[in-house]
């Protein structure tokens, strides 16, 4: 019996939450649970959802997000790569460089990251996990937005969407490849 297609919307600000286990978990599976010593509870929040969503990554993870200073997704994706996923980011070379943000850790990690050239920003704010689920709505991945704004985040699971948002990663990640930048 094939599960029903992942449908879920996530609405934000999500409370504080220690995800700690979730990737401990994701690290080792099966490994003996640590007991994290922080004070922040753990349990089902926002967060941790959209965590788990993109720690179900077997292949792939395509990001294309315009601010990502979210110290927790920052260690999922990393996570992810370390266990083998292929993961690619696109973000804004604006704020890129900004203080707290996670792109240049992620790149230093080996991630593959490429950034706009232009004027206007790289606005757009998604993931695709497998090239099967889309991630996408209105969350910044900060830590401010996380906590504070009020967002959204859509993940489904459907076709049609995934190859529209799967069709825009690639055509940005080929525009925006740095054999492509002009310096004059």
């Amino acid at each position: 019996r094939r599960a029903r297609p992942v449908r879920e919307v996530l609405f934000f600000p999500s409370r504080p939450c220690c995800i700690e286990a979730l990737l401990a978990e994701a690290a080792e599976p099966g490994a003996p649970a640590r007991p994290c010593p922080c004070p922040l509870p753990s349990g089902d929040t926002a967060l941790s959802r959209l965590v788990r969503r993109l720690l179900s990554a077997r292949r792939s993870l395509d990001l294309c997000i315009f601010c990502f200073s979210c110290p927790q997704l920052a260690r999922a994706v990393q996570l992810l790569h370390r266990r083998g996923v292929r993961v690619r980011l696109v973000t804004d070379a604006q704020y890129m460089g900004l203080h707290g943000s996670q792109i240049g850790r992620l790149r230093h990690a080996g991630i593959q990251v490429r950034h706009d050239q232009d004027s206007g920003y790289m606005h757009h704010k998604f993931a695709i996990v497998d090239r099967r689920m889309l991630i996408t709505g209105s969350l910044n991945w900060t830590t401010q937005a996380i906590q504070s704004n009020r967002e959204n985040v859509l993940v489904v699971e459907d076709a049609e969407y995934v190859k529209a948002f799967q069709e825009e990663f690639e055509r940005i990640w080929e525009e925006y490849n740095p054999a492509n930048y002009t310096f004059f």
